[in-house]
């Protein structure tokens, strides 16, 4: 609907009309104003034709025109009505068909097609397992009626054909108009909402009221004067309300309707049977008969559904199974099926090649890039692969950044076809170049064992990995010690310098190889926020003011920030930083002290000030002895320097020194 609220104009008016046609039935009920009787039923018809075609205005789209073809249907029944009461009414022959029949008939027709347009703007996308239920239950319940009501009317039809058509035709048409709502309940997964329940009332009241008036009739009974005499009005009623009520979207038209999707097919089936073996123990109408066997049909086809439909869901279920997500390779459960047929016919002359890739640098691009850019990546390198293999043999993915390829080489070499499928694996742009180590086995040749081909694989793959190729910490590192010498040549040098004295202390102190390495990488990266201190500071002749030295102690903070940026280099941004405090809190950044300062920024510390005192190139001072900047160092230990650092430096830099003797010159 179009309007968030319901206006309560419609239900007082559905009152009003209700109490009009207790009114009537009341007086005709004890027999009294007959006429009055009647026109308090048309008043209730005709103001339920207004008020659901002023509920379709409020509609859009197909709900529109399908409660104004239900409203125009009411409408037309009461038109009949009104020709039945003011022209046939109290005569002794009533001609059949007559104006009054097409005013009747209409209602189903009109109501039909309305009703029709209603359910398939609600259940669009249905499945189609729904809309096979629905004409099984709709068949099953239409051939229930048939057994029930059919025989008593046709029983006493008689005339020439267009009065047996006609008279046939009421029954039959509300079987369609009660099979449409079972369909349309079944379609929305066998759930009701407000207006199907209502729509279902009404036409189960209509249907129960026609049918008792048409017995009446067949046994010349007349057909009035009983309490299902406002059937019809209260039906046109509870139609009229089900058009105001609020729409809600069939939530089930995607699914299969639960258990209730599999319970009620089944009972409507039952019931279908029922009548076939009712037919066939008493006599009962061929219209029971053919709407029960059209059913049980229904009910074969909706199984060749159920089959099909779970067969493509265990195909499904399979390929997901051994298809990687991700880049849609084979994963490892489809690489060992495949590989253990593919041995089991390889020989010397066809043999089969394993080959397993890690891609080199992608944890780098992931962490410079971010993980949907890793996943892309990784995407594109899969869809190379499977490209360079094909018609050679097959990709997978084996998980996180290793791929695999099964191959057959037919008479190449093994070697070239292997590394043709690992450079289909790399990638260059800015800033990061992905490669591929590998490894590969060819069966039955080295081995004939699945398990075994995959474990040589692996070992040879991570042999080459680690075989000397750079990582993505020392990638990051080279780039940023190359802006340093793009920079300033001659820093360099002096950072150089200091990493080897850096390397020596902290080996000294008996530090870690990866903490080793940390305080290289720190040492060669302490002063890379210098790129953005103006050359006119960097490279004053004299001492430099306290505003240039203000400038100047931020190249920390920046260097910091500079090597954060790449995280395989995380680790080393603290030591940056704190690469100017003192041990007695009065250095910069953050006056950190004593042990607080990590100790890979206090061993930098020593060696960059030791190889600033002898340094050759500092325009503002002459450079000092080596003695003479040890006793610096011994002078400041305790003050600006940890004493046990300072130690260690004197230890590694005396050994430096005789090993430096003992190479001899040459002549």
């Amino acid at each position: 609907m179009g309007e968030a609220s319901q206006p309560r104009w419609p239900w007082w008016a559905l009152g009003a009309l209700g109490l009009c046609l207790l009114t009537g039935a009341l007086n005709e009920a004890v027999g009294a104003l007959p006429l009055s009787a009647r026109i308090t039923h048309l008043v209730a018809d005709f103001g339920a034709g207004l008020v659901c075609a002023a509920a379709a205005l409020r509609h859009r789209g197909p709900a529109r025109l399908g409660w104004l073809l239900v409203a125009g249907g009411i409408v037309a029944w009461a038109a009949g009505d009104v020709y039945w009461t003011l022209v046939l009414l109290g005569r002794d022959a009533v001609p059949v068909p007559s104006p009054a029949d097409v005013g009747y008939l209409l209602f189903p027709l009109l109501a039909f097609t309305g009703l029709a347009r209603v359910m398939t703007a609600q259940v669009a996308g249905a499945p189609r397992r729904l809309w096979v239920d629905g004409a099984l239950a709709a068949l099953a319940t239409a051939a229930v009626a048939a057994v029930a009501i059919v025989p008593s009317i046709v029983g006493g039809v008689g005339g020439d054909w267009p009065s047996a058509a006609t008279n046939a035709a009421y029954p039959l048409s509300d079987m369609i108009l009660l099979g449409l709502v079972v369909i349309a309940i079944a379609v929305r997964g066998w759930r009701l909402d407000a207006i199907w329940g209502l729509t279902a009332v009404g036409l189960v009241v209509f249907w129960a009221a026609d049918s008792h008036y048409l017995v009446e009739i067949a046994q010349g009974d007349g057909g009035w004067a009983d309490l299902f005499n406002g059937g019809w009005d209260i039906a046109f009623l509870t139609l009229a309300a089900a058009a105001w009520a609020p729409a809600r979207a069939a939530e089930a038209a995607a699914a299969t309707g639960g258990r209730r999707g599999t319970i009620l097919p089944l009972a409507f089936g039952a019931m279908a049977l029922g009548v076939l073996v009712y037919a066939g123990l008493e006599r009962t109408t061929w219209v029971a008969v053919v709407l029960a066997g059209v059913a049980l049909v229904a009910v074969g086809v909706r199984l060749f559904i159920a089959f099909h439909d779970n067969e493509t869901m265990l195909a499904a279920t399979r390929r997901e199974a051994l298809t990687d997500a991700l880049t849609g390779l084979g994963n490892r459960r489809a690489l060992l099926h495949d590989l253990a047929r593919r041995t089991a016919k390889a020989d010397d002359e066809d043999p089969a090649v394993l080959a397993l890739f890690d891609l080199d640098g992608f944890k780098h691009y992931n962490d410079c890039y971010g993980h949907p850019a890793g996943d892309d990546l990784l995407v594109r390198l899969g869809a190379n692969l499977a490209r360079h293999v094909d018609g050679q043999g097959k990709a997978y993915r084996m998980g996180g950044d290793e791929f695999c390829a099964l191959l057959r080489p037919r008479g190449a070499d093994p070697e070239t076809v292997v590394a043709g499928a690992a450079a289909a694996l790399s990638e260059r742009g800015e800033g990061f170049a992905i490669g591929a180590s590998y490894g590969f086995v060819v069966a039955p040749v080295e081995t004939d064992d699945p398990a075994e081909a995959l474990r040589l694989a692996d070992q040879r793959m991570y042999a080459q990995k680690h075989g000397g190729r750079p990582s993505a910490g020392s990638q990051s590192h080279d780039v940023l010690m190359r802006a340093l010498a793009e920079r300033d040549p001659e820093l360099r040098t002096h950072l150089a310098s200091v990493a080897d004295l850096a390397v020596a202390v902290a080996r000294k102190l008996g530090l870690s190889a990866a903490e080793v390495e940390q305080v290289r990488h720190a040492a060669d990266l302490h002063d890379v926020g210098k790129v953005a201190i103006p050359d006119a500071i960097l490279d004053k002749p004299g001492p430099l003011d306290a505003d240039e030295w203000a400038f100047m102690r931020r190249h920390t903070i920046i260097g910091e920030r500079i090597v954060a940026a790449a995280p395989a280099l995380s680790a080393v941004a603290p030591l940056v930083r704190a690469s100017h405090e003192r041990w007695d809190g009065r250095g910069y950044p953050d006056a950190l002290a004593g042990e607080r300062i990590p100790l890979g920024a206090r061993i930098v510390a020593v060696c960059d000030s030791f190889d600033a005192m002898i340094d050759q190139d500092r325009a503002y001072r002459e450079p000092m002895a080596e003695d003479d900047a040890l006793a610096e160092l011994q002078r400041c230990a305790g003050t600006q320097f940890d004493p046990r650092v300072v130690a260690a430096f004197r230890e590694a830099l005396a050994e430096a020194r005789a090993a430096a003797a003992a190479v001899p010159r040459a002549a």
